[in-house]
């Protein structure tokens, strides 16, 4: 947690705490527990989240962010449940478009390292209602595309012969997708999650030799370890 999300969630718990004092003392009467409270819950360390300089995953915050927002607008009446379902499903297929569209165009280290290690014609790896279970020992990787759809794929490099930089596209909607990593390799991911996530448990942050991961999940999940 960066300095400015710390100073965030401080001002939020202030915040919190002068209200519910002012309550009890009786200077205001004001009810926590206003009709769609629990949306803040969604919008608040979405809100934070933008402001933190190791997350990638802005585009996912944002989508938060606006969720919670038209969850609180039902809640207090402003708008039809019913018409937020119908309208869910186009929303976030409109907001895929616009980030495969204008996604590349948000610049930072990472991107330019992935955009300068890529290479074409690296080897491609789907599992679409299926499993793939790929072991790497001993063998040379240069790269690969993983697209887990409604499977899943576990790839192990933990023994693969890498050169010091590489880069792995992964994908997983509705399924998942596991990467083991040598120990020696620190791991830079750039990713794009809506309703999905990514957990990197790699912990070497100052390693020369770097795995760079490119994600993104829809209803899904991808693990590097």
């Amino acid at each position: 947690m960066n300095t400015l999300n710390k100073i965030l969630w401080g001002l939020v718990f202030i915040v919190l705490g002068v209200i519910v004092a002012l309550n009890t003392l009786n200077i205001i009467d004001f009810n926590i527990f206003f009709n769609g409270w629990w949306t803040f819950i969604i919008i608040i360390p979405c809100f934070i989240g933008l402001f933190n300089d190791t997350n990638n995953n802005k585009f996912g915050n944002i989508i938060g962010i606006i969720i919670g927002i038209l969850l609180f607008m039902v809640c207090q009446g402003w708008l039809r449940f019913d018409l937020i379902v119908k309208l869910f499903i186009p929303a976030i297929l409109v907001f895929i478009g616009l980030y495969l569209i204008f996604g590349g165009l948000l610049k930072n280290k990472i991107n330019e390292q992935i955009k300068v290690n890529k290479k074409e014609g690296v080897e491609n790896i789907y599992a679409t209602f299926s499993e793939q279970i790929v072991n790497k020992n001993e063998e040379k990787f240069e790269g690969a595309n993983l697209d887990a759809v409604f499977g899943s794929i576990a790839i192990d490099l933990a023994k693969a012969k890498i050169k010091n930089e590489s880069v792995i596209s992964a994908s997983a909607i509705f399924g998942s997708v596991n990467i083991i990593v040598p120990k020696d390799y620190e791991v830079k991911v750039k990713s794009t999650s809506i309703f999905g996530g990514v957990s990197n448990k790699n912990k070497h942050g100052d390693s020369k030799k770097i795995i760079y991961v490119e994600a993104f999940c829809l209803f899904g999940g991808i693990d590097i370890k």
